[in-house]
């Protein structure tokens, strides 16, 4: 019965989320194994209460996951730049939580691509927007379900890091809402990872 209820499943997911990140973000030591493992858990959330809905067309699929990922990361590029022209700790705090957070290591990055950002679409775009989106209409659900994704940066006191991931969230909801593909917002994940770590990190 339970398993049934759209605003159960909805709530049961969120607090399970917000737990799982407040632990994950508590201790910089372990965090990319515990945060790796909180991923696995989200995912079960997600094949527990939903199901993949994909378009046939890869190709296109591929393409747009690239061009969305492209649009994430310059969107990201912009506002580094305006917070440059603000005061020195805007940026700083950036590095700061980079230092503590960011991958340093070739399985971080490994982690990132093929769990991590596959395991965080699957839940937010692909549960938690679908459950919202039986309370209201998509363009709302699309907003809200960013907001939340933002808000699981909050036990970090990383401000920067709530309105980067409301951002993102945004892009990948759009995408996901127009194609209906988890394959598109995965590469469009992936595409603003790899961009941002490897090919065109900020300075």
């Amino acid at each position: 019965m339970f398993r049934q209820s759209p605003i159960y499943q909805l709530v049961i997911s969120l607090i399970l989320a917000y737990c799982l990140s407040w632990i994950a973000f508590s201790n910089e030591k372990v965090f990319w194994y515990f945060y790796t493992f909180s991923v696995f858990f989200l995912m079960a959330a997600f094949f527990y209460y939903s199901k993949i809905e994909e378009d046939n067309n890869s190709i296109r699929l591929i393409f747009l996951g690239i061009m969305f990922g492209v649009l994430s990361y310059a969107g990201m590029l912009g506002a580094y730049l305006l917070l440059e022209m603000g005061p020195a700790y805007w940026t700083s705090s950036i590095h700061n939580f980079l230092s503590h957070f960011g991958p340093t290591t070739i399985w971080h990055f490994l982690l990132l691509i093929f769990i991590i950002a596959p395991g965080e679409e699957l839940f937010w775009r692909g549960l938690i927007q679908e459950q919202l989106k039986k309370f209201m209409q998509p363009k709302y659900a699309v907003i809200l379900s960013s907001l939340l994704f933002g808000l699981s940066f909050i036990f970090t006191g990383f401000w920067i890091g709530i309105l980067g991931g409301f951002f993102v969230g945004i892009i990948f909801g759009i995408l996901y809402e127009w194609k209906r593909s988890i394959t598109a917002i995965v590469l469009a994940h992936i595409t603003l990872l790899v961009l941002l770590f490897l090919i065109l990190p900020f300075h």
